[in-house]
């Protein structure tokens, strides 16, 4: 995926690009050239007048190496959104198929997403989390945890992540650990969680 750091070489180079597909006969006729093919008919006769020729030719040439340009600018994004499109698939596939627990919490502690693996670790489906309050499956005690947790997310104490343990409260049988932290926009929280060894009951 291209990389804009210098917005000016990338210009110049886009123009060294378009100029040299014009001169060697590479460069693409898009549908908006054939489109206008009348209004380039009408400028390639001012060019042929003798007043106006060296003008209207030079402004022939800078309109064809703009819309060579622009073709190439839509390739680039074409491609690129192709790329996302494969990245975020994957990226989609590892959040699905991932062991641990992930979730996607609003800054509000609402769950926005979770993978399987979170659903399992509560003992229900993802349908059923999407929408809740995270701390709706948690005990009283690890309410007040998560709580204390959110609120220091939320005043800007990124440094680490928030580590909590916690027992569901539909089971009180085994642990569950908590990580938290700021997505890097802060306009969401990430949460991981981890099944501890189950405890035995005497």
């Amino acid at each position: 995926m291209s990389d804009f750091t210098n917005p000016h070489q990338d210009v110049t180079s886009l123009r060294q690009q378009a100029k040299e597909r014009l001169k060697d006969g590479t460069a693409q006729c898009s549908d908006v050239v054939a489109a206008s093919s009348e209004a380039l008919a009408v400028l390639y006769q001012l060019s042929s007048a003798p007043d106006t020729a060296g003008d209207g030719l030079k402004l022939l040439h800078e309109l064809q190496t703009y819309q060579v340009e622009l073709d190439m600018q839509l390739e680039q994004l074409q491609a690129n959104e192709l790329e996302s499109n494969h990245e975020l698939s994957c990226y989609r596939m590892f959040f699905e198929m991932a062991a641990t627990g992930c979730m996607l919490l609003r800054t509000d502690g609402v769950i926005m997403d979770c993978n399987l693996s979170a659903a399992r670790l509560f003992d229900t489906v993802k349908e059923q989390l999407l929408g809740q309050p995270v701390d709706s499956l948690l005990s009283t005690e690890s309410k007040a945890q998560l709580k204390t947790a959110l609120t220091r997310l939320q005043s800007g104490d990124t440094s680490t992540n928030k580590i909590l343990t916690t027992n569901p409260a539909q089971t009180g049988l085994h642990s569950l650990e908590l990580s938290i932290t700021l997505s890097p926009d802060r306009r969401a929280i990430m949460m991981m969680i981890t099944d501890e060894e189950p405890k035995l009951i005497s």
